[in-house]
């Protein structure tokens, strides 16, 4: 049996194990007919970056759960793909242009622009996925995917023309956002809303023949160009005698209407509010209820267009500041206050979001909710923390019509086409030719491109083969688990849950289990601006794929975000160093085989063999637990537990001297055979957190076999043996207190001497008997006696058990004359660094100038050296 190297390189071995798995086809689903199915679709990475930290934590816990469900023997199927990121690879690319060839889009025009669109993807679509391999990703690569794939588009048309044809799609002048910079519309989930510094603006509004004015306040100024009312409430005694009469529009001089709205809130400001359709979500709807006119005041680029009058071609903020000089000048503008409010902006390049009304595709939300609503209240759907559950219910409660279309080249077009010569619209799965109305072949496609979340809310059905009714969408959909972030549930989660119930009337998966985020060492979120992002790929480089995954994973709690910290790295490359080294211990001693069969290794096993292969059967069913429902940080914890402490700090050290030991081979045949069973145990429950340690030592113990493909570790009650893991428990606690005495005593490991046991429940004395090799081999001991206290010598060091006194001898021990040397310099030293504090803190000058942080340090420390001090004056009066 070869060994390990003697030193733990992750570089040695990481890449050639993964191509070992893939030339194997280990990640490829299998379609049989077992009722033991599980799968996971990957979120799919936009082509447009590579892995960052949130990938690595994201993909690492579906890696840990298809690992274990793999292993556990169910048919996996583990999904990847990319994403088109429609707005981002747009700007990207663009971008791209204009810096190598200086032109725009427009310029080179859609069909160019596309295919080196389509360049990029191949450039750089790529690399993502290279990536996801170093971090140990064991997705199906074979079936890998694309939202703009051939497949996917054919899904794309298929759901849209399903929408449209029962009523759930159309197109439709409403209130959208939009953003200047991108020159697109965007959905409210791809706002984000931010708190800024603004001002209210507050400014007279002349009611027409009459010398009364009215006095509103707005934050967009340049907005009021497109006013076509002013409201009140209705129950506004204030304003009852106005309602139905006229206001003069400041500037423009426009004639618009008093109208009564239940809309406006009499407590806020003054109660009375301008009224711009095209330019607010809320007046949009008081506009439609009232028949309002619509005035569109800008340009998409955020311009003042010809209905802003003098204004027109100004930037709206320099509009802002034009129209607020002018209505001071005419007396208009009352006061400007301080206002602090949520400001939307575009997701993407952060410009600030201008709501405005467009001409655009939208899709119907109110009945398309409904069913995603009442999957979670009846348990179709669960949402792991179930906290999310609000949030969740919240926002498809409160949903409002979905706009699907961008204004953008990449992405999927929309499935709409227009008569060039009779105006006649179809929409159509397949590309129209020749319009059904006229006959003209002078046909025209809509140029807008679908939200990207429009063909990602398809991806567990589009991947899977939906249209296809492929053998692999019956066997794995519905998936079991969708693992994301809590940052994209309005995006995506929702999405997918009403797609699917809308094509299926199934949930497209059973659970989502929902993370956090990964911040960095002060609990920022990582980012650019900051430039506090930390790239996985050079921590893998440095410290080894497992090594990060196994940090990812023990931070982990659902729901939470988590800190990075570079120290708990390398506590995690401590630890596989820690197995490393055990593992290569054991295979040393491995170079005889077992002789004797398992049957008689078992009448066979010692106190110790039988409590740590009990402990191991433990671990593994509660691990098994967690899995389930989810708590991997608890999982990973309880096997880090148990391999470090009871395993290689514990068992190992109890079983040396039986491997050393040629007379009794039956013994160290059971030290051998329990060795390498709890070893193989151990490997099995981190296989699916440390994929790439586990699966090299696996094939030094186990050669020509792969732990991927190994069983998962399952509960045996032949193995519970709760009384050997009482005697042992007895013991590792008494081994425990006897050492941390020793160690208060300055007492070298190295030293042994007699331990003296006095019982204090005789009931429990063979707890103390079984162990007394134990003791003799690990606790510093030559000899145990058991002894009355009466009899038992005075020089003794007296450690409490539950169960028994045990005394340690000293005489032999310890020199008493130095060791009272030592303790009597430590206490000059702390009464020296006592009296330097009390004079520090009794220094007025310091107490006066001094950051309070800094004098509750000095008062800190005054504590910890005084009660040191108290516990060396104890030690000094025992030796004397």
């Amino acid at each position: 049996m070869q060994n390990l190297e003697k030193k733990y390189t992750p570089k040695d071995f990481e890449e050639k194990i993964y191509k070992k798995w893939e030339d194997g086809g280990y990640f490829k689903c299998k379609v049989t007919d077992t009722d033991k199915v599980y799968s996971i679709v990957l979120p799919p990475p936009n082509i447009t970056g590579q892995l960052h930290m949130g990938h690595a934590l994201d993909h690492t816990l579906q890696d840990i759960l298809i690992r274990f469900k793999r292993m556990q023997g169910y048919d996996t199927l583990w999904q990847p793909g990319t994403d088109h990121a429609s707005i981002a690879t747009e700007v990207k690319v663009v971008e791209k242009i204009k810096k190598e060839e200086g032109k725009t889009k427009e310029e080179i025009g859609r069909e160019e622009f596309l295919k080196r669109a389509w360049d990029w993807k191949e450039e750089f679509g790529g690399k993502i996925v290279e990536q996801m391999k170093k971090l140990g990703d064991s997705c199906d690569w074979s079936r890998e995917r694309f939202t703009m794939d051939e497949g996917c588009n054919k899904a794309v048309n298929e759901f849209f023309v399903r929408l449209y044809e029962k009523g759930y799609i159309y197109k439709g002048n409403r209130i959208i956002n939009w953003c200047p910079d991108c020159k697109t519309s965007l959905s409210d989930a791809e706002v984000d809303h931010e708190e800024s510094s603004g001002h209210f603006y507050h400014i007279n509004y002349k009611i027409e023949n009459s010398d009364r004015v009215v006095e509103i306040a707005t934050t967009r100024p340049e907005t009021m160009l497109g006013d076509t009312a002013v409201a009140v409430n209705p129950n506004d005694d204030r304003y009852k005698d106005i309602v139905g009469k006229n206001v003069i529009l400041p500037i423009l001089n426009r004639i618009i209407p008093v109208i009564a709205d239940d809309y406006v809130d009499m407590k806020f400001g003054t109660g009375v509010v301008k009224i711009t359709p095209c330019h607010d979500p809320n007046d949009f709807e008081v506009g439609l209820r009232h028949n309002l006119e619509q005035i569109l005041v800008m340009n998409e680029d955020g311009s003042m267009n010809e209905n802003a009058g003098k204004y027109q071609g100004m930037d709206r903020y320099e509009c802002r500041k034009q129209i607020l000089k002018d209505l001071e000048d005419l007396g208009q503008l009352v006061k400007i206050e301080d206002h602090s409010h949520n400001v939307g902006h575009c997701y993407r390049c952060h410009t600030v979001v201008e709501p405005m009304t467009s001409k655009q595709w939208f899709v119907k939300m109110d009945e398309l909710a409904k069913p995603a609503i009442e999957a979670l209240k009846n348990g179709e759907l669960n949402l792991v923390p179930n906290r999310f559950d609000k949030i969740y219910l919240n926002w498809l409660e409160n949903i409002r019509d979905w706009c699907i279309s961008r204004q953008l080249w990449w992405g999927h077009q929309i499935p709409a086409y227009y008569c060039e010569e009779c105006n006649h619209m179809q929409v159509s799965k397949t590309k129209i030719e020749k319009c059904e109305k006229c006959g003209s072949k002078n046909i025209k496609q809509d140029e807008d491109v679908l939200d990207t979340w429009f063909s990602s809310a398809l991806w567990p059905l589009s991947t899977l083969g939906w249209v296809e009714n492929s053998k692999e969408f019956n066997h794995f959909f519905p998936t079991n688990t969708l693992v994301t972030g809590y940052d994209i549930i309005f995006f995506w989660v929702i999405r997918m849950v009403f797609s699917s119930l809308f094509i299926t009337d199934k949930v497209p998966f059973k659970d989502v289990f929902i993370h956090g985020l990964v911040r960095d060492s002060q609990g920022r979120k990582m980012s650019k601006s900051l430039g506090n992002g930390i790239d996985p790929l050079q921590v893998i480089d440095e410290y080894g794929a497992d090594a990060l995954r196994f940090t990812l994973a023990t931070g982990n709690s659902p729901g939470n975000d988590m800190r990075y910290y570079e120290e708990r790295v390398i506590a995690s490359r401590n630890f596989a160093n820690k197995i490393w080294n055990s593992a290569r211990f054991i295979l040393m001693n491995l170079d005889e085989d077992i002789e004797l069969s398992d049957k008689d290794i078992e009448k066979n096993l010692e106190i110790s063999d039988k409590w740590i292969l009990s402990r191991v059967n433990t671990v593994a069913r509660e691990m098994t637990q967690n899995l389930d429902k989810y708590e991997l940080g608890t999982a990973v914890n309880k096997v880090y537990d148990f391999a470090w402490n009871e395993f290689c700090d514990w068992y190992i050290e109890i079983v040396k001297p039986r491997l050393y030991n040629s007379e009794n081979k039956i013994s160290k045949q059971a030290a051998l055979f329990t060795l390498k069973s709890v070893l193989e145990d151990i490997l099995k429950l981190l296989h699916p957190f440390m994929p790439f340690i586990t699966e090299e030592i696996w094939g030094h113990l186990n050669p020509d076999t792969m732990i991927i493909v190994s069983d998962w570790c399952v509960y045996d009650e032949s193995r519970n043996y709760p009384q050997e893991e009482q005697v042992m428990d007895n013991i590792i606690n008494s081994i425990t207190k006897m050492r941390n005495a020793r160690a208060n005593m300055n007492i070298p490991p190295s030293k042994k001497a007699k331990l003296y046991i006095s019982m204090q429940d005789d009931s429990k004395k063979e707890l103390f008997e079984k162990g007394i090799e134990y003791f003799i081999a690990v606790g510093g001991t030559t000899e145990v006696i058991f002894e009355d206290e009466s009899k038992l010598p005075s020089d003794t060091i007296k450690v409490i058990t539950e169960f028994a006194n045990l005394y340690i001898p000293t005489g032999e021990l310890i020199d008493f004359e130095k060791e009272l040397q030592r303790l009597e310099k430590e206490k000059e030293k702390l009464i020296s660094e006592i009296d330097r504090v009390v004079k520090k803190l009794a220094n007025e000058g310091f107490i006066a100038k001094a950051p309070q942080k800094l004098i509750d340090e000095e008062k800190a420390k005054k504590e910890k050296f005084e009660k040191m001090l108290e516990e060396v004056n104890a030690s000094i009066e025992k030796i004397k």
